[in-house]
């Protein structure tokens, strides 16, 4: 994954990588790896959390037996704001675009999605992040955050809940040590 930090921020980050810098302490956002699907410098954000699975799958969350084809898909918490409704969304890859992520996807485009075989995964959201206008850019500003590119192997959802720390390896051995830093140092 590349780092986009040198980049202007005057540009979409939708399609990125949002990666919690080693010191942030919010526990909403602790270790996290948010993709960003909709972003304007001048309305602001929304993305998903996409390394915390609840360990639940669509089924255990809903009380009317959704279709077959939905009921083991995997469900996440995406973020601080709306963790009382429960959000499907379509990961893809579109060549020459990057990842994509359609939100809000309805349950019958959810499972004609699911059923197909091809370069897309379904999951689940309880929750999302959203920021206001220059909210996030002040945030990056203040190093909050660490911009990457998204890559392909994001559609193995398998390989999620580790993504902030291999994300950290990958920046090289000072963020590695921080990363590897317990919450509390008098742990040491």
């Amino acid at each position: 994954m590349r780092n986009l930090g040198d980049e202007p921020r005057s540009r979409s980050l939708a399609g990125s990588l949002l990666v919690a810098h080693p010191n942030m302490l919010d526990p909403n956002f602790r270790r996290t790896v948010l993709f960003i699907s909709e972003h304007d410098p001048n309305e602001g954000a929304l993305g998903v959390i996409i390394n915390r699975p609840l360990d639940r799958q669509v089924a255990d969350l809903v009380t009317e037996a959704p279709p077959s084809i939905l009921a083991k898909v995997p469900v996440f918490l995406g973020g601080p704001v709306g963790k009382n409704q429960l959000m499907f969304a379509e990961l893809k890859w579109q060549k020459g675009e990057g990842l994509k992520l359609n939100h809000n996807v309805g349950l019958e485009e959810a499972s004609d999605s699911a059923g197909q075989k091809k370069a897309a995964t379904i999951c689940a959201f309880v929750g999302y992040a959203g920021w206001g206008a220059g909210q996030l850019e002040n945030e990056m500003r203040q190093k909050a955050w660490l911009l990457q590119k998204a890559n392909r192997s994001l559609l193995k959802l398998d390989r999620l809940p580790n993504l902030w720390f291999d994300i950290m390896r990958s920046l090289g051995p000072w963020y590695k040590m921080l990363a590897a830093a317990p919450d509390d140092p008098s742990l040491n």
